[in-house]
């Protein structure tokens, strides 16, 4: 056992890969064209949200805090763009894109202010926000408004030979990629394994942390994109469960609560244990309130294993 326990926290990924790997072979043994070509664009494109929503909520998590906002977020900016920019004649990506993205690390850098310079509790200042947007989203679309023909749509297929998707996901892991290669990342894990020492060591923790849920707010942005381009109306109704999956996917992928460990990696495998288990599921003629109970029993055992494996080492620190 000590043997698993030293594997999983040299790679905390590694329980959601392995559980994805199990949960494709299921969905492969129920549906054989689970992944035939002509499905693949369709259910990378299904696969997007979930995987930057699971994006979104890591940076956080990561500098010591939480945001329970993202998934609100993600639905705000789909109404937003479908209710407001389309109407408005703003629709084309030239505007919309930078309009929506900038739009969206803005609220994210206001709940950075908040937990930060304001030191409000990172899930009082988040619930707010989550609260906000939802009513901000049923203010403008409060019933299903359907979009025009618009250029998210290709997320939804393919760009020659590339699934759209992979050009959304790949967007948000390319920005994760080019602040690995500053100080910024690891200023961030210092700041979540310990604000203290980190401040002692001259990192500016204030900055970190509201540049995290600057990246957060400009992840779920894209989530926001990416989910209008499958949905192709305003989805209001989606918040709450957006909500939870960001949050599980993270976590379920070894990003510890208490900050300072784990990475978009492992938030990209729980994202993808999230969507197999509701594919499996749905085929398998499970109610949807079902599915709902099994979101929150993934989040409920990415918290209990995160917990069990950071133990052993607290305790080798400690001896």
């Amino acid at each position: 056992m000590s043997r698993v326990q030293q594997l999983l926290q040299r790679w905390p990924f590694a329980f959601a890969l392995l559980l994805a790997l199990v949960l494709l072979v299921l969905n492969l043994l129920i549906s054989p064209s689970f992944l035939s070509p002509q499905r693949l664009p369709a259910t990378l494109s299904t696969l997007a949200p979930f995987v930057l929503v699971g994006f979104a909520s890591t940076p956080a998590i990561l500098s010591g805090g939480i945001d329970i906002s993202v998934g609100p977020l993600a639905t705000f900016i789909n109404c937003f763009f479908v209710a407001i920019l389309i109407p408005a004649g703003l629709g084309n990506w030239q505007v919309a894109a930078p309009l929506v993205l900038l739009l969206a690390a803005a609220i994210g850098a206001i709940n950075g202010v908040l937990i930060a310079v304001l030191r409000l509790h990172p899930v009082v200042a988040t619930t707010g926000m989550l609260f906000l947007l939802i009513g901000l989203s049923l203010t403008i679309a409060q019933n299903p408004i359907a979009a025009p023909d618009n250029w998210t749509e290709v997320f939804a297929g393919s760009v020659g030979i590339i699934p759209g998707a992979l050009i959304s996901i790949g967007a948000a892991a390319l920005i994760w990629f080019g602040l690995r290669r500053t100080a910024f990342v690891s200023n961030l894990l210092a700041t979540g394994e310990s604000d203290i020492s980190a401040f002692g060591s001259g990192v500016n923790t204030t900055a970190v942390r509201i540049l995290a849920y600057s990246v957060g707010g400009l992840f779920a942005g894209i989530a926001g994109i990416a989910l209008t381009a499958i949905v192709q109306s305003s989805q209001s109704s989606l918040a709450t469960t957006y909500a939870l999956l960001g949050l599980a996917a993270a976590v379920l992928g070894g990003t510890s609560l208490a900050g300072g460990r784990g990475g978009l990696l492992g938030a990209l495998f729980g994202a993808i244990c999230i969507y197999l288990l509701q594919q499996l599921l749905t085929a398998s003629g499970v109610a949807p309130s079902l599915i709902q109970f099994a979101y929150g029993a993934l989040l409920v055992v990415g918290v209990v294993l995160g917990a069990t494996l950071l133990t052993p080492r607290l305790k080798k620190v400690r001896s």
